[in-house]
């Protein structure tokens, strides 16, 4: 008997179950559901910075509250026979948004994907390119700095396919897109995208505005030159830089000027002889004070006093800095 009552209580739980007047798993609710993204969530921005050229512009400060929000700008231009989108943030979702923002602004299909460099804020999304079959465009070394060095930032490294050194021309349709090297930011992965008749340019981090710029992975001094390259080369250009708000060549001439007043500071820890502790304490200067990215500042100060104050600016010395630093600060 007492075995029938079990047999007819597992059947009747079953039965229950199968209509659904009961579980024995708890539902789904609408918070087991992540949020769909969207540029409210993610924190962008889009802004047509020409005809068929926009930019996706965030505003989170960093270290960002939110790992869901970009941290990054990103790029569009449409031609006219296809897209090229530039830099799609850091994690596939985020790229995701931008493939999909594509698609509400054109039908035309997306023919490239560029990295400006190989930092995982910037690279995290290409697995969304790669789901979609798109080439994938970057320079240098950035496949070996992406599988070498985003390993702890980025869980599903997607390098690109396809490597271009010196100069490049793209051709979508009739519009015609540069893509030049320069060095300073990144380890010799940097890159700009110039739109020539809307007079864009794309300059990925090169270019940080209303920001305090990562300078740990570069070389100052060939940053400075850069920057004195960028004015002289892109005098009338629009500026979506890799960081902060649109500019123009006024933003490049502050951020010449950051960089400027970097090398000013460790010239002259080294002539009173300075210690590194002190150094490093230098506060704030009041006109960068209104910058997103203070949390950089520090590291900013070690790496000029490193290459300027004691000359250990080669590239050995710089990886050997950035292997320091935290995993976060690294993906800048």
């Amino acid at each position: 008997m007492k075995q029938l009552q079990q047999w007819v209580l597992g059947l009747l739980l079953v039965t229950l179950t199968a209509v659904g007047l009961i579980t024995l798993q708890p539902r789904a609710t609408a918070q087991d559901t992540p949020a769909p993204v969207t540029l409210e969530s993610a924190g962008l921005t889009l802004e047509e910075l020409g005809e068929g050229v926009y930019g996706l512009i965030a505003s989170v400060d960093f270290p960002p509250t939110d790992p869901g929000m970009a941290i990054c700008n990103g790029g569009i231009v449409i031609g006219s026979d296809g897209v090229l989108v530039v830099d799609p943030f850091q994690t596939e979702a985020l790229g995701d948004l931008l493939f999909e923002t594509v698609a509400t602004l054109t039908d035309l299909p997306v023919k490239y994907v560029v990295n400006t460099h190989y930092h995982a804020d910037h690279t995290g999304g290409n697995p969304a390119a790669a789901s979609r079959q798109l080439p994938i465009l970057g320079r240098g070394p950035i496949r070996e700095f992406m599988l070498s060095r985003n390993s702890e930032s980025d869980s599903n490294i997607t390098p690109p396919e396809v490597i271009i050194n010196g100069s490049w021309d793209l051709w979508l349709g009739e519009r015609q897109v540069q893509i030049r090297e320069f060095e300073g930011h990144s380890s010799g992965t940097d890159l700009v995208v110039y739109v020539l008749d809307a007079k864009v340019l794309i300059a990925g981090d090169l270019v940080f505005q209303e920001r305090i710029p990562f300078v740990s992975d570069g070389n100052i001094r060939d940053w400075q030159a850069t920057m004195a390259s960028l004015i002289v080369d892109y005098p009338a250009a629009l500026v979506l830089p890799g960081h902060g708000p649109v500019t123009d060549v006024a933003g490049l001439e502050r951020l010449k000027t950051y960089l400027a007043d970097l090398v000013a500071l460790a010239e002259g820890w080294k002539a009173a002889g300075t210690p590194q502790e002190e150094a490093i304490a230098t506060p704030v200067p009041e006109k960068y004070s209104s910058y997103l990215f203070q949390a950089l500042y520090p590291g900013n100060l070690e790496a000029a006093y490193n290459q300027i104050t004691l000359g250990q600016d080669d590239a050995a010395s710089i990886q050997q800095y950035l292997a320091t630093q935290p995993e976060a600060v690294k993906a800048l």
